[in-house]
């Protein structure tokens, strides 16, 4: 691809219960939806329900094409576990053009 025809980047974080993160990955990488995706292990404290949470999940960071973040999006939500996950997109302001490019080649 050619660098003047390179699409917006964009990072969206996702968490997901521990030990779920590569089946969720897997999907999200065979739909081309992301060019490549971090899995990090995170401890999250939150306030849901009235209450204040404290759980083990692992930290999706995934990178794809800012054109691509709704259908991402929605992919996740319709096969995430949780009622209302994190779905949060970062537009990438600038980077390596070679990395951005390939990113925006791998996105379907």
């Amino acid at each position: 691809m050619d660098n003047n025809e390179q699409k917006p980047v964009s990072v969206v974080l996702c968490t997901v219960p521990a030990g779920s993160a590569h089946a969720i990955v897997r999907q999200i990488l065979d739909r081309r939806l992301a060019a490549c995706v971090n899995i990090t292990k995170v401890r999250s404290l939150y306030s849901w329900e009235g209450s204040i949470c404290d759980d083990a999940e692992e930290l999706l960071v995934i990178k794809t094409t800012t054109e691509k973040f709704r259908e991402l999006s929605e992919f996740i939500v319709s096969i995430h576990p949780y009622d209302l996950p994190e779905v949060i997109a970062l537009p990438v302001a600038d980077g390596y053009p070679p990395y951005l490019a390939w990113v925006s080649g791998e996105v379907g």
